[in-house]
């Protein structure tokens, strides 16, 4: 069974603590607004590594693929999104 955009929603919620995060897709691919203060200081490789550590497994078996875009409190602020 394909995961839904809510089911990979929940599955980074509940391994990575969000200010916010979008999750949108098609069942196999995924397209990810995450904005956590976890990210603060870190380099773009560190962040999608604390995204896939929160899919854990998930994004070998389940998820295709997923397209994210992983920000600071501060940036998502300056984004004005």
């Amino acid at each position: 069974m394909l995961p839904t955009p809510q089911q990979v929603r929940d599955y980074i919620a509940q391994g990575l603590p969000c200010e916010h995060l979008d999750v949108q897709g098609d069942g196999q691919h995924f397209d990810a607004v995450i904005v956590s203060a976890s990210f603060e200081g870190k380099r773009l490789i560190a962040r999608h590594q604390l995204v896939y550590a929160a899919l854990g497994d998930r994004m070998k078996a389940e998820i295709h693929a997923l397209s994210m875009r992983t920000l600071t409190p501060g940036e998502y602020a300056k984004a004005g999104a």
